[in-house]
């Protein structure tokens, strides 16, 4: 694994590496669209994501002991602070799903996400985007937020649920923003990625099981165990695509357009919804999709 890392950090910040970003991103918003769903669903969020990290935690523990090197102190000093900006997301994350519908929350926190990410990256990486890429990034971003404005016209839930859950949803998404940023900080400084990756998912993953487990015996409803365990299984691996593929591609090229081609996976997430479950799309969500698709080429092209 060492001699892949040496080759990744000696291809970043060049075209090949620039490449390599734009692949990881993209692979990154496929799985994401995939993680998503699998949230919100048969079972309760935060039981699933409880799962989720279970498994997350399980698969990282013998990569992070026995096939990369321990991390150094400051790496370890920002894996602390990694947990506690991980653990707001997931707990924002969760609560926006408990109160109003995937396909409305999904949207608004992707949406959101890389608005401020892009300003973020400008403030703390000197990374700045050409007046192109940012017609892009509002052609995207609001592309994204009127696909949510459309799956909330046809919400039918409480009006103060549905306000709680995107007031989460925002929340959550400017969440987003700070962990991608902050992710790649730590990525970029530590001197074996693989190091990062490994004990990050190990790290981040140890609260959630215990919050599903004390909703659970505080509220003890029969659960359906092996569909759960399958879900949560499921969603570890996916993880580590997602959230390893963006924090990889944020090592290898620019943060604010890795961030930017992530958030195409609300194209995925309504292509999976069309073609695998058999949703109603519409000619208004096929045009909203082209344009988030449309945001990110002229990000990508604009640079």
């Amino acid at each position: 694994m060492s001699t892949l890392s040496e080759w990744l950090v000696a291809i970043a910040g060049t075209p090949e590496g620039a490449r390599l970003a734009t692949i990881l991103a993209l692979i990154s918003a496929l799985a994401h669209a995939v993680f998503g769903a699998l949230q919100k669903g048969r079972f309760d969020p935060w039981l699933t994501r409880g799962a989720i990290d279970g498994w997350l935690a399980l698969i990282s523990a013998p990569i992070a002991f026995f096939l990369v090197p321990l991390p150094n102190m400051k790496t370890a000093i920002i894996l602390v602070g990694a947990v506690i900006v991980h653990f707001a997301y997931k707990v924002t994350m969760a609560k926006a799903y408990q109160k109003a519908a995937y396909t409305v929350v999904y949207p608004v926190v992707r949406g959101t996400g890389p608005l401020v990410t892009v300003f973020a990256a400008s403030l703390f990486f000197g990374e700045h985007f050409t007046a192109t890429q940012w017609v892009g990034v509002a052609c995207l971003s609001g592309a994204i937020l009127l696909l949510a404005l459309r799956n909330l016209s046809e919400e039918t839930i409480d009006p103060g649920a549905l306000k709680a859950g995107l007031a989460w949803a925002v929340l959550c998404g400017i969440l987003v923003a700070v962990y991608t940023t902050y992710d790649a900080y730590g990525i970029r400084q530590s001197p074996d990625p693989f190091t990062f990756l490994a004990w990050f998912f190990l790290v981040t993953s140890l609260d959630m099981p215990v919050l599903a487990y004390l909703r659970q015996r505080a509220n003890p409803v029969p659960i359906a165990m092996k569909p759960l365990m399958w879900r949560g299984f499921a969603g570890a691996i996916i993880a580590w695509i997602s959230f390893g593929g963006v924090m990889m591609a944020t090592r290898l090229d620019k943060v604010g357009e890795a961030a930017v081609l992530r958030e195409t996976s609300t194209v995925f997430a309504a292509l999976i919804g069309w073609f695998i479950l058999g949703e109603k799309v519409g000619p208004r969500r096929l045009i909203l999709m082209a344009l988030v698709a449309l945001g990110a080429v002229i990000v990508e092209v604009g640079a």
